[in-house]
């Protein structure tokens, strides 16, 4: 009795990338997982199209940089033609701006070409099971980098010198209001300025209300 798992039943895998020896290494990691079946190979984005029309496969490993365009521009159009296709997104160059391309496209998993190919196997095998919940290792981290201010970083200090400066404070206010000397008050101005890139008062203050750190003062009411 033959333990082999039917055709019929196994994952139908498509690899596109421009790399013989990628598509070779890809091939046997597929290979020694009975659940998948490598159907088709191709080393273009057009040839990535015409093949997943004609094949069908449940999963496409896409690489990104291709010699007729952007993987991610084959992506959209498989996503277009199809709502259950799984499509595994494969890069050398895994930055966040790559990452969040490949689930605007409509990409099921990101992988790195530097994972190991058990990596890729593994997103394969989620990408058919569930082919619109996006995957990727780093995508909570790269999701919490996107969200962070990307304006300067104020401590809380230089967030009440910058309030005091507003309200029109001397040195001296500030320090006194602070309970700090002026020497210490004026050593938190030159850190303040520094970070926002101002040589004064009034830049300081028009940095700050263009960055959003400050409110601007409200309209008159009438």
């Amino acid at each position: 009795m033959s333990t082999t798992t039917p055709s019929t039943m196994r994952t139908k895998v498509l690899l596109v990338d421009d790399h013989d020896l990628i598509r070779k290494g890809l091939r046997h990691a597929f290979e020694r997982d009975r659940q998948f079946e490598v159907v088709g190979e191709a080393a273009t984005a057009a040839e990535a199209v015409r093949q997943a029309g004609a094949l069908q496969p449940d999963v496409v490993i896409m690489d990104l940089r291709l010699p007729d365009g952007s993987g991610l521009e084959a992506t959209r159009a498989l996503r277009k033609s199809s709502a259950t296709m799984g499509i595994v997104v494969l890069t050398m160059y895994a930055g966040d701006d790559q990452l969040f391309g490949a689930l605007e496209a409509g990409a099921s998993a990101f992988v790195p070409k530097t994972a190991p190919a058990d990596e890729v196997v593994a997103a394969a095998r989620h990408a058919a099971s569930a082919p619109s919940a996006f995957t990727a290792a780093d995508l909570a981290e790269a999701m919490k980098r996107r969200l962070a201010p990307t304006g300067p970083q104020l401590s809380p200090r230089e967030g009440q010198v910058l309030r005091l400066l507003a309200d029109g404070m001397s040195v001296a206010g500030i320090a006194k209001q602070l309970f700090v000397s002026e020497s210490t008050a004026k050593t938190h101005i030159s850190k303040l300025y520094e970070k926002l890139g101002a040589a004064n008062r009034a830049q300081a203050l028009m940095t700050a209300l263009r960055l959003g750190l400050l409110e601007a003062p409200d309209a008159p009411k009438f």
